[in-house]
């Protein structure tokens, strides 16, 4: 990790709000924080610490491959990796939960 962007994520973090458990997941009766309240604890934050946050998605036949990237205003960048989650189905539904859930994760 390069120096600028290291230090504005610390101040970032210091301002990230809690993910907020809003949506309800009826097959196991609990609740958990969807993709836009994740966003939504963070994106502010890491704004006004010059970070933007960009997902890319990457071709798989059997899921969904998600790598997040914080960008800085430096021109710095620290990715997280590539993260696999498989489909349950082959079906844009399940395409789509398995992409919901990369993101949040």
């Amino acid at each position: 990790m390069t120096k600028l962007i290291a230090a504005a994520l610390v101040k970032a973090q210091r301002e990230f709000q809690p993910a907020l458990k809003q949506s309800v997941n009826p097959h196991y009766k609990s609740k958990y924080a969807d993709l836009a309240n994740c966003i939504e604890a963070v994106v502010d934050a890491l704004n006004n610490n010059g970070i933007a946050l960009v997902q890319h998605t990457h071709e798989c036949d059997d899921g969904v491959i998600v790598e997040t990237i914080f960008l800085h205003e430096s021109g710095e960048a620290l990715a997280t990796g590539k993260l696999h989650i498989p489909a349950s189905k082959r079906d844009a539904p399940a395409f789509g939960s398995a992409l919901s859930y990369a993101r949040r994760y």
